[in-house]
């Protein structure tokens, strides 16, 4: 590494103004008009207007002697790490700027991965509470419609079976990577950062889903049982009364719209 203390030629704890005195009269000494335009002579005043650059600059010279003293500790020279060299500079600084563009696409990346898992999570849901107030509102009859064969019914529990694992396989992601359980709190600071990223509780998740589906239910059965709006208009679909049918399309509803946010997404990507 250049040693700009012997370039200016004064000690390691000289003042600013020991510098600066140094530099004006090596510049007087060097300076390429007095010497007929020397290249050697034009090469060091070059070398002492760079010395100055950095020892005359107070921040600049705490860096220098920080790495000064880190090479006097490790025991070697001159690197492409430590380097003046303006080749060498470069070098570092693209170093920099990929492993700083690597970190901004690692937390994008992950900021994506997150937001579609908890994705995952949200849509079916969503189709679910909605799904629930739609069906005792307007009461379907399809399972048990005489117009129903048995290959329909068989494909409507299979669709049904298919929701239902959907459901529990998002709910139980959805409590894995979200949620936090009571029993696994302690007072430690690893604990602590995992609070962080887990923001929700699980007792009062699950307490949340089973109330909004309950909730949802109630209401589309307080708007079925005011109207019959869609029984007036296709009796042979949908029926005036309530039946227990109803509990197979909420699953099934979320099944198709699981499966329409998963082909966007990887539309998307």
């Amino acid at each position: 590494m250049v040693n700009y203390y012997d370039i200016l030629k004064v000690s390691h704890d000289a003042s600013g103004a020991d510098i600066k005195s140094a530099y004006r009269r090596l510049a007087r000494k060097l300076h390429p008009d007095k010497n007929n335009g020397s290249e050697e002579t034009a090469l060091k005043f070059a070398a002492i207007a760079e010395a100055y650059e950095v020892l005359g600059n107070q921040r600049e010279r705490t860096r220098y002697n920080r790495r000064l003293s880190e090479i006097s500790a490790n025991g070697s020279g001159e690197s492409v790490f430590t380097s003046t060299n303006s080749h060498a500079k470069r070098w570092r600084q693209m170093v920099y700027e990929k492993r700083y563009n690597d970190i901004i696409d690692r937390m994008i990346a992950e900021e994506r991965r997150e937001a579609m898992a908890f994705q995952k999570v949200i849509y079916p849901l969503v189709a679910l509470f909605i799904s629930a107030i739609f069906v005792t509102a307007f009461k379907p009859k399809i399972f048990v419609s005489a117009q129903t064969g048995n290959l329909s019914r068989i494909i409507i529990v299979a669709l049904f079976l298919a929701g239902v694992i959907l459901l529990v396989r998002r709910i139980r992601d959805g409590f894995s990577r979200f949620t936090e359980n009571l029993d696994n709190i302690h007072e430690s600071i690893l604990d602590e950062g995992e609070r962080k990223s887990k923001p929700f509780q699980s007792v009062t998740v699950a307490a949340m889903l089973i109330g909004g589906v309950i909730l949802c239910l109630s209401v589309g059965y307080l708007i079925g049982s005011y109207t019959d709006f869609a029984a007036n208009i296709q009796p042979n679909m949908f029926s005036t009364t309530f039946e227990p049918e109803f509990f197979l399309y909420p699953p099934i509803v979320t099944f198709f719209v699981d499966l329409m946010h998963s082909f966007a997404s990887g539309l998307d990507h």
